[in-house]
């Protein structure tokens, strides 16, 4: 593989997080047989290789085992024309992988195909320059087939976006969703949200060497009335508990299915986006009344802290919900444990609130219905 290229990028450079849907243009490029060619697109959509009929799953095997030698031995040129998510990567470096260690992370159908193809992308690019991280993300249940599987796989990866997006954020990479690849839906989509999550947008037309650069808009989500009308229901639908009351919030911003209520994409982006103004606020009441309540007490000790120590409280207060519904659910960062000794009657058991160098615990009591009583928010007990 020739390696030799334009000059590489200056090691002063951020590092990039580059995020590339991955499709099937690997397979289907130069596959001068049409029967094997139509054979990719009628299995797009399934899940399994044992899905295939064993007839059609070796005339797959056969393009499949083809490819891994033609990747093997592909220089830039040649991974460029064969592969849409490859030619718009080599055209974002400028015509060579620099020998930098930058993170892609390639979002894969749930497919066999599509994982097929996305291994043979990494593999590439890792060739090309050991140097770089490289990830497979196969998201559960993202494939065109069915539309209520497909708008569950997108919801999912709007949480999985800001889970971690932040992180590198934060680790100084510069996000880059790199849309050239995979499903038209998938780049619909990522391009709508885009704004909420990368820096830069990057495309390539199909057979171009032209890169096409959008840099994050200032776009602004006016989220903050629509959440906190509907803020119990939010609340509950975000930590994946059942909400008994009346679901008002917009069609668009819910996915139903067999009596399961959750967040759809559009409905994560709007509440993450208005989550955390909110938070900072003030202390918001239980999302769930039935299943924890506020003591006598606890709003009087929440009163003096600052906006970064509320949201804590009210991201606590969820978690706790989610625990109260689901007791497997104990997330390490609730720590909810008993107190020994009764050191601080009427309370039984504390979680904690935050943890740094001024730790707060939220302690708490169980009543003779069963409800969660917040009792303090304090130090911790030693």
């Amino acid at each position: 593989m020739n390696l030799s290229g334009r000059k590489e990028r200056s090691n002063m450079d951020r590092r990039k997080y580059i995020l590339s849907p991955c499709g099937t243009s690997l397979l289907t490029n130069f596959t001068k047989d049409g029967a094997q060619r139509n054979l990719i697109y009628k299995y797009a959509n399934a899940k399994n290789k044992s899905d295939v009929p064993e007839a059609d799953r070796a005339v797959l095997a056969e393009r499949i085992e083809q490819l891994a030698l033609e990747i093997e031995t592909a220089g830039y040129e040649q991974a460029q024309d064969m592969s849409a998510e490859l030619n718009s990567i080599i055209t974002f470096y400028g015509g060579v992988l620099p020998k930098a260690n930058d993170f892609h992370l390639l979002v894969c159908s749930d497919t066999w195909l599509g994982e097929v193809t996305a291994r043979f992308v990494s593999k590439w690019i890792l060739r090309a320059c050991p140097d770089m991280a490289v990830v497979i993300h196969r998201q559960e249940g993202l494939q065109t087939g069915e539309m209520t599987s497909f708008q569950w796989a997108l919801s999912d990866l709007v949480k999985k976006f800001y889970e971690e997006l932040p992180k590198y954020k934060a680790a100084g990479y510069e996000i880059i969703f790199n849309l050239t690849g995979g499903f038209k839906a998938v780049q619909g989509f990522l391009q709508s949200i885009a704004n909420f999550f990368a820096d830069e947008t990057v495309y390539i037309f199909e057979k171009s060497d032209m890169l096409m650069r959008i840099p994050r808009l200032p776009v602004r989500l006016d989220a903050a009335e629509i959440v906190e009308k509907n803020l119990g229901c939010f609340r509950n639908l975000a930590m994946g508990v059942p909400y008994k009351g009346d679901v008002t919030i917009p069609e668009t911003m819910i996915l139903s299915l067999d009596d399961v209520v959750e967040l759809s994409a559009w409905g994560e982006v709007l509440w993450n986006e208005a989550k955390e103004q909110l938070y900072k606020a003030q202390l918001w009441p239980s999302p769930n009344p039935e299943k924890i309540r506020y003591g006598p007490g606890f709003q009087k000790s929440t009163a003096s802290i600052g906006p970064d120590r509320m949201r804590h409280v009210n991201n606590t207060i969820d978690q706790l919900n989610r625990f109260v519904h689901d007791n497997k659910a104990n997330l390490n960062s609730l720590d909810f444990k008993a107190l020994k000794g009764g050191k601080m009657p009427p309370s039984t058991h504390e979680v904690d609130a935050w943890a740094d160098s001024d730790a707060r615990r939220i302690f708490l009591h169980k009543d003779e219905n069963g409800c969660y009583i917040l009792d303090k928010l304090a130090r911790g007990l030693h």
